[in-house]
């Protein structure tokens, strides 16, 4: 449209926010009485010249990062010099900050922020539309894993008589929490939350992720990269039947702290002398280098020192029995961590599990089902007695 002074001007003006643009290369962004203005040069650049009116500096709907938009996305052209081309570059890429600043402005009501997104780059890229529906998996397939909470260890005699060391794990409540796509991120992953957690004990960005996702609070959460035909719906929820009994899993966890400890106990190593003239070392590490050649103690040298407290995984832990009804897993052997620590669990790694057998991308509950009332499922061990068997 043309003003009073006979000037082409295009305006936008939606959700409470209006932006401006004339032929005399100047854009002014109004919002809720708060101005700004910006002279644009010739080639499309902004010149530092702004002018904030009414309110707080927080409240501000600032034009940011507009010449790295111009330059990155309208390079000049040949009429580039015309008022028209200026004006409309600008126009099209201060709505992109328009976007992104409106954000504070209209968190109650995302109406007008779809509506600006339209007229931003980010239209261009699709959104991926994912079925909760089983699949076929392959060999190349990977699937996501679960976090589980570590209930304690314990020991059970298999229908042949063998005592078998256990670690019950408990798949607590796990939902996708975030599901990451090539279109958006370049990868392909699904962010798992666990358990439940209230507001007032997250920090605010928790609590905003977890609001923009539109899913529950979570007490932990966990990445886990599959490919693209292991990609599941935002808030699918992940149960214990996500693994198979007789399958091998890898255990992921953070071990006990033991705090600070000798050579002797977190490297194994063998002390000195008990008598014939030691004293006072009895378990100390012995020598640690050499002499003048180099001269100095090498780095990474097994030393007294702090002990446990970090990530370790263990690999090709079996599963001996799963408890759909109460979301419980018995796995054979110890796992890192103390009783009550989280832990993850993923399909292993060299001792692959055959994928006929494996539900993909996950195990999805009928609706009709009772799930209290599902007994446990336990490996099959054969119809061979082990304790028959000759050497």
């Amino acid at each position: 449209m043309e003003d009073d002074d006979g000037q082409q001007r295009w305006s936008l003006e939606y959700g409470g926010a209006r932006l401006d643009m004339a032929e005399d290369d100047e854009a002014r962004i109004r919002h809720n009485g708060v101005k700004n203005k910006m002279k644009l040069g010739d080639n499309g650049t902004a010149r530092k010249r702004r002018r904030f009116v009414g309110v707080r500096s927080q409240h501000h709907v600032a034009i940011t990062r507009v010449t790295r938009v111009l330059h990155s996305r309208y390079s000049p052209s040949p009429s580039s010099s015309s008022s028209r081309w200026v004006s409309t570059s600008a126009m099209l890429a201060l709505s992109r900050g328009l976007v992104s600043r409106l954000q504070l402005f209209t968190v109650d009501s995302p109406s007008p922020l779809r509506f600006l997104r339209g007229f931003s780059s980010d239209a261009e890229i699709q959104t991926r539309i994912i079925d909760a529906k089983p699949g076929v998996m392959t060999a190349n397939s990977k699937r996501t894993g679960l976090i589980a909470v570590k209930c304690g260890m314990s020991a059970l005699w298999d229908k042949w008589g063998a005592r078998i060391p256990i670690t019950v794990l408990w798949v607590d409540d796990n939902i996708v929490s975030q599901v990451k796509t090539p279109e958006k991120e370049g990868f392909c992953a699904l962010q798992i939350g666990c358990g439940q957690k209230k507001d007032k004990h997250l920090t605010k960005p928790e609590v905003g992720h977890f609001r923009a996702q539109g899913v529950p609070l979570k007490r932990k959460l966990r990445e886990f990269p599959v490919t693209e035909d292991a990609l599941l719906p935002l808030g699918t929820s992940l149960n214990v039947r996500h693994f198979v009994p007789g399958q091998y899993v890898d255990v992921t966890g953070i071990t006990k702290g033991k705090g600070f400890q000798g050579g002797m106990k977190r490297h194994g190593f063998k002390g000195m002398p008990a008598s014939h003239g030691a004293s006072l070392s009895h378990r100390s590490i012995g020598s640690t280098g050499q002499r003048d050649a180099p001269g100095r103690v090498f780095k990474g040298k097994k030393m007294p020192g702090r002990m446990g407290g970090e990530q370790r995984t263990v690999k090709n832990v079996w599963v001996y029995k799963i408890d759909p009804a109460r979301n419980l897993m018995w796995v054979k052997g110890q796992v890192p961590g103390a009783t009550g620590n989280f832990v993850f669990i993923k399909d292993a790694v060299y001792e692959k599990p055959d994928i006929s057998l494996l539900p993909f991308p996950t195990f999805f509950v009928a609706e009709e089902e009772d799930t209290d009332n599902l007994k446990p499922l336990v490996a099959e061990l054969g119809d061979v007695d082990p304790f028959m068997v000759t050497d």
